[in-house]
């Protein structure tokens, strides 16, 4: 009789989280006029968003403050894709120089095509570089240092892409001029990632592949994502889930570009996922996230002797995504030794800490071992 109990409970362990777990789905978080891309985060922790011409800080708590809106602020190309990065505080040895911790680096889509840098406290100090592209369409930092640190950017040319690296004196390197046709979100991805760590990484909404282009400028392509494909429709974002972001928790956020006339209008507004909703997708630190424009639709792709890719967002949307995919980390706590202490003592003995999730297990289980106990006396 305990046995058949005990395979009772296991049987209802088994089927009980997958059939009370939903598939993950954007948040509308935050409205932002016309926004476009996010970066970040800053060393406050905050979000830099990009609205129509006009840059703001979006806390951890959502609030939303205007930031170099003042006299010697950002004004360029309005309702232009002008994408941007936030600078780490890294830096480049071949140029003896450093990226300034949270300066912001916007694409300048207007003659002279090229990159405006915006300080931390939101002075625009005008054209920090001009590169001889008609057009730009993508940028991302090398945060892990195959590219020397420095500011990527792409651009089309020819029916293919261009991909410069730009070093902290605004010096230019051409890396490939016959990349694949890619624009958008751009990540490079971390050392862990397969045959592909250290590659920027980009996506093509034409044709749905995401593509990597190594330092020497080879391109591979990591994988076709299996999502929608086309003009305004195909995935537009890559990012790579950081370090400790399981652990210890946070969001992934995507803008919702609204968007008039088209199929996915889109709302203006900050989306987002936490990061419980993307565990219970089954993603990991380190996996690359990529995202479709038409509909943000959602998928994960981890990379080690071979890739595998596994949906994450696959609920149809009217969303209009744009831009980079960004994450947010909780704060580290840091509780002090007494109070350790004093929580350890007071804690019972008998406590396991399973939590809500753990006591309705539980419950499931008693139930469903008193059913079996019942029926076996009826018998």
């Amino acid at each position: 009789m305990l046995k058949y109990l005990a395979g009772v409970a296991v049987a209802v362990l088994a089927l009980w989280p997958s059939a009370a777990l939903a598939a993950p789905a954007w948040e509308q978080w935050q409205s932002v006029g016309g926004v476009f891309d996010l970066a970040g985060p800053r060393s406050d922790g905050s979000l830099l968003v990009a609205g129509s011409a006009a840059l703001y800080t979006l806390s951890r708590d959502g609030t939303l403050t205007p930031f170099a809106q003042g006299p010697g602020g950002y004004k360029d190309d309005p309702g232009a894709e002008a994408y941007l990065a936030v600078s780490p505080p890294q830096h480049v040895t071949s140029a003896g120089c450093n990226f300034m911790r949270d300066d912001v680096y916007i694409l300048r889509l207007h003659t002279p095509i090229g990159i405006t840098r915006v300080s931390a406290a939101g002075d625009a100090s005008g054209p920090f570089d001009n590169v001889s592209l008609a057009s730009l369409n993508g940028i991302a930092f090398d945060t892990v240092g195959s590219f020397d640190h420095r500011l990527l950017a792409t651009g089309p040319v020819n029916g293919k892409t261009e991909v410069v690296a730009i070093d902290c004196t605004g010096a230019v390197q051409v890396i490939t001029m016959t990349a694949p046709v890619v624009e958008g979100g751009l990540a490079v991805a971390p050392s862990s990632f397969g045959a592909f760590g250290g590659d920027l990484v980009a996506p093509d909404e034409l044709s749905g592949v995401i593509w990597a282009i190594a330092p020497d400028g080879s391109a591979t392509q990591v994988v076709s994502s299996g999502l929608p494909k086309g003009g305004d429709i195909g995935v537009e974002s890559v990012a790579f889930v950081p370090s400790k972001f399981t652990s210890r928790g946070g969001f992934v956020y995507y803008s919702d570009r609204a968007t008039a006339g088209n199929p996915h209008p889109g709302t203006d507004h900050v989306l987002r996922l936490s990061s419980a909703d993307l565990v219970a997708a089954g993603v990991q630190d380190g996996d690359m996230l990529a995202a479709t424009e038409g509909g943000a639709s959602m998928i994960d792709v981890r990379c080690a002797a071979t890739c595998q890719v596994n949906p994450v967002v696959s609920t149809p949307t009217t969303a209009h995504g744009e831009g980079h995919l960004g994450f947010t980390l909780n704060p580290q706590p840091s509780p002090t030794p007494s109070a350790s202490v004093r929580q350890t003592a007071s804690k019972p003995p008998s406590s396991s800490g399973i939590g809500p999730v753990g006591f309705i297990i539980v419950a499931v289980v008693i139930a469903a071992a008193l059913t079996a106990f019942r029926f076996w006396r009826r018998r």
